[in-house]
């Protein structure tokens, strides 16, 4: 097994880090820092246990408002990061 663990600092969001650990390329575990906690709190869960890559197909691109991007595409940047 190949567990990887990542603290990504966030750019351009509310949230300011998100926690990774992903084993074998499926996500187990991610937590935010800040941001819509609620909102955080429901993206974690519905990531957990999913292919890393599969997240990145789902979520990558989002964008919060006018911002050019957004928590679920700050978390693509981060799994990008870990080879995603």
């Amino acid at each position: 097994r190949i567990t990887m663990y990542l603290n990504y600092r966030t750019q351009g969001t509310c949230s300011s880090n998100i926690e990774l650990e992903v084993e074998d390329g499926i996500i187990r575990q991610v937590a935010f820092w800040g941001g819509c906690n609620g909102n955080l709190q429901g993206i974690s869960r519905l990531v957990q246990g999913m292919p890393a890559a599969e997240a990145v197909k789902r979520l990558e691109g989002i964008r919060c408002g006018a911002r050019p991007t957004s928590c679920p595409d700050q978390l693509c940047q981060a799994l990008h990061q870990m080879g995603y």
